[in-house]
């Protein structure tokens, strides 16, 4: 019998204060598949890692692959775990910043596409970022990670 191991991703959940209220920076998936979709096709930079890489680490890491951007320093605020529908274990830490995104450079996957054509093509892993309030963001971001946001409201007071 084969075990399946459960899969484990990290991210940073970036926050900023405005005017209009607390902000989160998320990012719209790339590739085709979500190309034509809006709610719940936002996401927390994030990505997947291995059993022997710490979490935050990870987060770090997965942050600069994604947005191209060198992950902001400033305290990290844990808002712990969430499993999505797919089975796939989240841990996501918030940190307050507010980085030019004019360097945003998404990092790449690879797919066949189109399907069963033998042909393999590059798409950016995020498409575009956003600063999103927390209500639109809600509307947006992939269901389970709403708890996320809602962690992050209940820590900003």
């Amino acid at each position: 019998m084969t075990v399946r191991a459960t899969k484990h991703s990290a991210g940073l959940l970036l926050f900023r204060h405005t005017d209009e209220g607390l902000e989160v920076l998320l990012g719209h998936m790339g590739g085709p598949l979500w190309a034509k979709k809006d709610a719940g096709a936002w996401t927390v930079p994030k990505g997947e890692y291995e059993p022997d890489e710490p979490a935050w680490d990870a987060a770090r890491r997965e942050f600069q692959e994604e947005l191209g951007l060198v992950p902001p320093g400033g305290k990290a605020v844990p808002l712990g775990e969430v499993t999505q529908r797919n089975g796939k274990i989240v841990t996501a830490w918030a940190v307050e910043a507010d980085p030019d995104l004019s360097g945003f450079s998404p990092g790449t996957f690879a797919m066949e596409w189109p399907p069963r054509t033998g042909r393999v093509q590059e798409f950016p892993e995020l498409d575009r970022v956003e600063w999103l309030g927390l209500d639109r963001a809600r509307e947006l971001i992939i269901t389970a990670q709403a708890a996320f946001l809602d962690r992050l409201a209940e820590h900003s007071g």
